[in-house]
């Protein structure tokens, strides 16, 4: 009998999600986050939720602008993203998309001005200046009935559900790759999306406008709270696929289980939740800073690995990709610009809209009456 030789080659792939892709589920994921979390006082009314709400739709515009930028970036042109509606195709979630976020960041928008009509009809009340008659024609009206809040809050809020489930639903369609393939990463997604906003929350309360105490261990118990479910929901998914119930999570367990990559990865999840929720536990009125940052860090490297590291993972063939982030627009220059346009929309959102509310107005008093007091010395 002749011997035959088969001989199969494998083909090095590009990378098709870049980190543009990364920069945008992660920055949508802290702004729906952060619209949750400006419920409490905007809609229902809770007074004790006064900076909370504030400092949350802070972050909510602020991660919510950003994010399409990102998108537009990688799609490589705004072009692209016009064929969604051109060419609409309804059995694809990220055609689902290009509806779901216009109507998120439209309610958003709509809510946000709701919201600050009062501020800004106050804010124009004296001057003539034109910044004075823009905040004039901002707040015609003055205060917004709470139902056309509730309203624009209701529409919103559909919209981030329906953002939050198609962002997960896009990656988890794909059959090719297990470790996308399953129910649990959607639900990963929203989870850690709303630690990260958590953490993102403890930081402009410990950078902006002071330090409030109390929301710190509000929000460190909250964060304690949502790391429990982003544990439970690794510990769940670990659980199917060594049990072999289903054989996808299977398969995408026993792809990365003896590579060290990505041991030390597992690790490093691990860690960067367990310690935040740790530190959130046992010390949460000083913890703050250090949680926040890690809350935020994780949020973001857990869509670093998902996208990048999945990526990695041949579909067909042994090993990994290797992957060498650029320095130019599609690597470390894209990171650095969504980052410097954050910290830009950041600082005019500070600058020219009335975040100031009673939370912060107690601050600027007691700066007021300091310097009054100097003076009369």
């Amino acid at each position: 009998m002749d011997s035959q030789i088969i001989e199969v080659l494998n083909v090095t792939r590009e990378t098709a999600w870049l980190p543009w892709a990364v920069q945008y589920f992660f920055l949508i994921g802290l702004s729906y986050g952060s619209f949750m979390l400006t419920l409490p006082y905007f809609v229902f009314g809770k007074m004790q939720h006064e900076r909370l709400g504030r400092l949350a739709l802070l972050g909510a515009l602020v991660c919510g602008l950003t994010a399409p930028v990102a998108l537009l970036a990688d799609l490589h042109g705004p072009g692209r993203f016009l064929n969604f509606y051109l060419h609409f195709q309804p059995h694809s979630w990220m055609s689902w998309g290009s509806f779901f976020i216009p109507l998120y960041l439209g309610g958003l928008l709509v809510y946000a001005w709701l919201v600050m009509r009062a501020d800004f009809a106050r804010l124009g009340q004296a001057g003539t200046t034109l910044a004075a008659r823009l905040y004039r024609l901002a707040g015609y009206g003055g205060k917004a009935p709470q139902s056309a809040i509730a309203a624009a809050a209701l529409v919103a809020l559909l919209g981030a559900i329906l953002v939050a489930l198609y962002t997960g639903m896009e990656v988890m369609v794909i059959r090719a790759r297990p470790l996308w393939n399953t129910p649990f990463l959607p639900l990963q997604f929203a989870a850690t999306a709303f630690a990260g906003a958590i953490g993102l929350m403890l930081l402009f309360n410990r950078l902006i406008v002071g330090r409030n105490t109390q929301l710190e261990v509000e929000l460190n118990r909250l964060l304690a709270l949502t790391l429990a479910l982003v544990l439970a929901l690794g510990g769940v998914w670990l659980f199917v696929s060594l049990s072999g119930i289903s054989p996808s999570h299977s398969a995408a367990f026993n792809q990365v289980a003896g590579m060290a990559q990505w041991q030390l990865t597992a690790v490093w999840a691990v860690l960067a939740t367990v310690v935040p929720m740790v530190l959130a536990i046992r010390f949460p009125a000083s913890s703050g800073l250090l949680t926040g940052l890690i809350a935020v860090h994780s949020a973001w490297m857990m869509r670093w690995t998902i996208f990048i590291g999945g990526q990695s993972i041949p579909k067909t063939g042994a090993g990994l990709y290797d992957y060498h982030l650029p320095l130019g627009s599609d690597g470390l220059l894209g990171i650095a610009g969504t980052a410097s346009l954050w910290i830009a929309l950041l600082l005019l959102m500070l600058d020219y809209l009335p975040w100031a509310g009673q939370a912060f107005g107690e601050r600027k008093q007691t700066n007021a009456l300091a310097a009054d007091a100097i003076t009369s010395n």
